[in-house]
């Protein structure tokens, strides 16, 4: 049950919101867990008592934990049929899934066509080879490597997209190549935090702000002492974890979305230096442009595929993108520190 896994904690104070008839009290609160998407996930928000605020939390924990299920590619649960169990049967048959399979599926390839193959849910093969030698890396450092270039060439002729057969009338997926893979981790988190915010609103989830491992989506706004509701504010993680500033930027977000990806998140050393988690996969190495990327806009699935994609081209390309689509901005943080802005980002900036 959540309940042995939350932590209800009362924050800041109780905000006052006057009207001429009465007056009406709503406390801030904050809970987080730990055991999805292998991250943390924090939710804080206004709500007139501590059980409102539990239902509130338990629509949201027990929908991410479904999608975790559902879109895991490294462990089978007793009933589901998830992105592992599509992967398990690439070359072999089609699977039938749940229709939130499909939406995500459906979105992966949108955003495929959308950045020109920088995200791309098909590169599964590639991406598990960087993870094994990551993971072995990390866990013995001294004989750390890397992946051998021929081998990752040779799993990347098994990255066509197009061989991802989606059958809406069935509810079906079939990879057509025996050899391909899905892997929506550049998606799946952002996507997920999305659909649950959302559904927590509908529920009646008036002021909040849910991160689940660094995908930020805010939901209205909070209360200033006067009762007033003003903007989220929100940090941008500074890449250089030496820093004594933790942070480069906080940002107002109301009703919107902040993703970073950045070179900090998970990585390993080889011979002194670090290769982080995000392949571009034109090199089928880590991607060198930046050492981190922001983005902010209203959805969060997309944010997190632009961040992904985003880091993995020069700036030229990167700001076209952006500057060409709508509600979306950005921000890029260049190895020797400098920052560049999309057109309407330092507006948001609070500090």
């Amino acid at each position: 049950m959540i309940k042995k896994l939350i932590v209800f904690i009362l924050v800041i104070s109780t905000v006052m919101l006057s009207c001429s008839c009465d007056t009406k009290v709503e406390d801030r609160y904050e809970t987080s867990f730990l055991d999805l998407f292998d991250t943390v996930t924090t939710i804080a928000g206004y709500s007139k008592d501590n059980d409102e605020f539990t239902k509130y939390s338990q629509i949201i924990y027990d929908e991410l934990n479904e999608y975790n299920k559902l879109f895991d590619i490294y462990n089978d649960y007793d009933g589901i049929n998830n992105i592992k169990t599509i992967n398990d049967n690439a070359g072999i048959k089609a699977v039938k899934v749940d229709q939130k399979i499909i939406d995500l599926l459906e979105f992966s390839k949108t955003m495929y066509e959308k950045t020109d193959g920088k995200v791309n849910v098909a590169y599964g093969d590639v991406l598990s080879l960087w993870h094994d030698y990551r993971e072995a890396g990390i866990a013995d450092p001294d004989h750390a490597e890397l992946p051998d270039m021929a081998d990752l060439k040779q799993r990347a002729e098994h990255t066509d997209i197009s061989k991802m057969i989606i059958d809406e009338t069935a509810s079906t997926v079939y990879l057509e190549d025996s050899e391909m893979s899905l892997d929506v981790g550049a998606v799946a988190k952002g996507y997920a935090t999305e659909l649950v915010a959302k559904d927590a609103q509908a529920a009646g989830f008036v002021n909040g702000m849910l991160s689940v491992g660094g995908n930020v989506r805010t939901i209205g706004g909070k209360f200033n002492d006067k009762g007033e509701v003003i903007p989220w504010s929100v940090g941008i993680q500074n890449p250089d974890l030496t820093s004594s500033d933790t942070t480069l930027h906080v940002l107002n977000i109301t009703d919107g979305s902040l993703v970073t990806s950045g070179i900090y998140e998970r990585y390993y050393t080889v011979d002194g230096k670090q290769y982080h988690h995000i392949i571009d996969p034109e090199t089928l190495m880590p991607a060198t442009y930046y050492v981190s990327v922001s983005i902010v806009c209203p959805d969060s699935g997309i944010a997190d595929a632009l961040s992904t994609s985003v880091f993995n081209m020069p700036y030229s390309e990167a700001s076209t993108l952006i500057e060409n689509t709508d509600d979306v901005e950005a921000m890029w943080v260049f190895a020797d520190g400098t920052m560049k802005y999309s057109t309407g980002f330092e507006a948001m900036i609070e500090r």
